[in-house]
């Protein structure tokens, strides 16, 4: 596996070695000692075990997020598409962080099989790029309702340029996501 620093250094793309032949191909989709060598080798922290895995389904123009969760429950999450695409963002909402409120993006696609490692202290989000979009990601904490948050997708000072979507006049979004604070006042 390969790993690529963003321009959030915390933040990593992954690039797995894929084998491919006529039956098709094959690759290792997760293998935690060589994701802690690339990580160590990028002079960055090591996450504590991945506890939860959860698979969502959405169709074109659902975004979800900014979502996080805070302490005592922060999550790191290790995102990737199975089967469609998606506009993949994570959001830097460690205060004392020099890169506070800056994001980083990413097109993640069943085709292109790239993963993007979201560490704790991040806010997280994405909108599907067309339908039966296939997203799952690993987690570093379970869920918990106490610590989740929200940033609204559309914040002002973060100025993520979302993607048009051919076809679409607007992302569907649910009533929670729509109402989610700016980060400024989270």
């Amino acid at each position: 596996m390969k790993l690529i620093q963003t321009s959030i250094p915390d933040v990593v793309i992954i690039e797995p070695e894929v084998f491919g032949d006529e039956r098709g191909w094959f690759m290792e989709s997760f293998n935690e000692q060589r994701f802690h060598q690339a990580l160590r080798k990028l002079g960055l922290s090591i996450p504590r075990p991945f506890v939860q895995d959860n698979h969502s389904c959405s169709n074109k123009g659902v975004l979800r997020g900014l979502h996080f969760q805070g302490a005592p429950h922060a999550q790191g999450k290790l995102v990737r598409v199975v089967k469609g695409s998606a506009f993949d963002v994570a959001v830097d909402i460690r205060p004392e962080s020099k890169t506070f409120g800056q994001h980083v993006s990413i097109e993640l696609t069943a085709e292109n099989k790239k993963m993007f490692w979201v560490p704790e202290g991040f806010a997280h989000g994405f909108v599907a790029l067309e339908d039966d979009t296939h997203f799952l990601y690993k987690t570093t904490d379970y869920y918990a309702k106490d610590s989740e948050g929200a940033i609204v997708w559309n914040d002002p000072d973060l100025g993520i340029k979302w993607p048009e979507i051919s076809g679409l006049k607007s992302f569907v979004i649910n009533e929670k996501d729509r109402d989610a604070s700016l980060l400024l006042d989270t």
